[in-house]
């Protein structure tokens, strides 16, 4: 391509945090702006730049994004550091990231030399040092906050609930009392629902970052969003009394095959272009053929949660138990402190499972949750996989247990009305009835308000919807934030 017609494209760099949760829906954006005409340079850490790139065909990808940069920079991490459970918070300490602010310096410098600064910097909600970068060089910033808006503004109260003494809860506090400094959320959150760092002293340092990084995002010049106005639309009005601007552009995943759909018919897409870090096996797609309609209970908790062995066992013994078809992704490494999960079982177990299960190492979980032979989610409530059942219209069964996840399962199970809440228990029995009862009723409010959703969210993503319009919205500031450096500049 010729290189004047290049750099007058208006160049976006993308900055994700170091976690698969959060670089696969910046990486659908930046496929997104990419497909509008912007020039992307997606920057991951070095360590996911690499296990990202071994899962694209590099060649089929740069020829359908020619505009597409695939940059990393270092984490301040020791090589052979595991970034996965409790240790993937070394990526949140100084040392961490004074190493990335000052390679984020040195790769903006680098731009400018080449006449190519960005017109923009979209920065990880937790990757604010980088808002600090864009003002150093008078680059505007957007900020992606990869939660839910009911957990982003939920987020901004930390600091009230620390000062209040709420925060972390007092030794013996009732669990299910309500949480009622919260603004909008007052007759929602109980103090289970509370993240789970707010439960423990030792967390305290965790609090502090999020107050910190949370108090940064409001310096951005706009805060990006996966999530769509007709699920949220209350919170994200609180929020506006924050950001003057705010793009809700959710699910990304459904917008990003409704914007290729609309303006660029004759493409096919790509074989893999889905942000993870990992292999998926796809012969489970071809077991999910061989099942009834809504038969099939998926079973997955993400790519960072960590199990103990007795709750392995507790959940294997409850889906066995259910009777029912279930599609199960147990990672190699979902056992803390095992490299090797899901080997030892009762022989029980197993001859249950080959007569009624699946499992998987990883999965396309996309695709996985439209088949139409889903008609359940068991998950552990990440954001990404609460949004993909919701836009796939599947009823869940929450089980969270970091970050977001039990902000998120709340609203699941008491504002969207799409699903249970197991939060805080493993009990086999528990866990037999709660996937009979999800399975087995077939026309109940929960999957009648889960079938809703999905309505919504595919309408939102459609031409003319919400987060299709706000979409565009983003392209056409984008595009000016590039005409007004043109003209400082000229």
């Amino acid at each position: 391509m010729d290189q004047t017609a290049s750099s007058a494209k208006p160049h976006v760099l993308i900055l994700p945090f170091c976690a698969q949760g959060h670089i696969k829906p910046m990486f659908k954006l930046g496929q997104l702006l990419c497909h509008a005409g912007l020039r992307i340079s997606f920057v991951n850490s070095e360590h996911n730049h690499q296990n990202l790139l071994r899962q694209i065909d590099l060649l089929a990808f740069q020829a359908q994004y020619p505009e597409f940069s695939f940059l990393s920079i270092p984490d301040g991490l020791a090589v052979d550091h595991p970034r996965s459970g409790l240790t993937s918070g070394d990526l949140f300490l100084p040392p961490a990231r004074s190493v990335m602010t000052q390679h984020l310096n040195e790769l903006i410098t680098g731009f400018i030399g080449r006449n190519t600064k960005p017109a923009c910097i979209i920065a990880d909600g937790v990757m604010c040092f980088a808002i600090h970068v864009a003002r150093e060089f008078e680059i505007p910033s957007i900020t992606f906050r990869t939660y839910s808006a009911t957990c982003t503004w939920a987020y901004f109260h930390f600091k009230t609930l620390t000062q209040e003494g709420l925060v972390p809860l007092p030794e013996g506090v009732d669990m299910d009392n309500p949480v009622t400094c919260i603004q909008g959320l007052e007759n929602l959150l109980r103090n289970r629902d509370l993240p789970i760092m707010c439960r423990y002293k030792v967390a305290a340092r965790a609090v502090e970052f999020f107050i910190e990084e949370t108090s940064i995002m409001a310096q951005a010049s706009a805060l990006l969003l996966n999530t769509f106005d007709e699920l949220e639309a209350p919170l994200i009005s609180k929020l506006r009394s924050i950001f003057n601007k705010i793009y809700t552009i959710g699910p990304i995943h459904s917008l990003y095959k409704s914007y290729i759909k609309s303006n660029l018919p004759q493409s096919n897409g790509l074989s893999n272009t889905s942000g993870s870090l990992v292999q998926e096996e796809r012969s489970c797609m071809t077991w999910l053929e061989s099942k009834p309609p809504k038969s099939v209970l998926y079973v997955s908790f993400g790519s960072v949660v960590e199990l103990k062995q007795n709750q392995l066992l507790e959940f294997w013994h409850g889906l066995v138990n259910s009777e029912k078809f279930f599609l199960w992704v147990i990672r190699s490494d979902l056992i803390s402190g095992e490299k090797d999960a899901g080997q030892n079982v009762p022989a029980e177990l197993k001859e249950g499972t080959m007569d009624r299960g699946c499992i998987v190492s990883w999965a396309p979980q996309e695709e996985v949750l439209a088949h139409p032979a889903v008609g359940g989610f068991m998950t552990h409530s990440g954001w990404n996989s609460t949004l993909e059942g919701i836009a796939a219209g599947v009823p869940m069964i929450c089980w969270p247990l970091i970050s977001d996840q039990q902000v998120n399962s709340r609203c699941v199970s008491d504002i969207w009305k799409t699903g249970l809440d197991m939060k805080d228990k493993c009990d086999k029995v528990i866990i037999e009835q709660m996937v009979r009862d999800l399975m087995e009723n077939k026309k109940d409010e929960i999957r009648i308000s889960a079938e809703e959703k999905g309505r919504l969210a595919q309408e939102s993503v459609e031409k003319g919807g919400s987060s299709y319009n706000n979409f565009e919205k983003l392209i056409e500031d984008i595009r000016s934030m590039a005409l007004a450096r043109a003209h400082e500049s000229s």
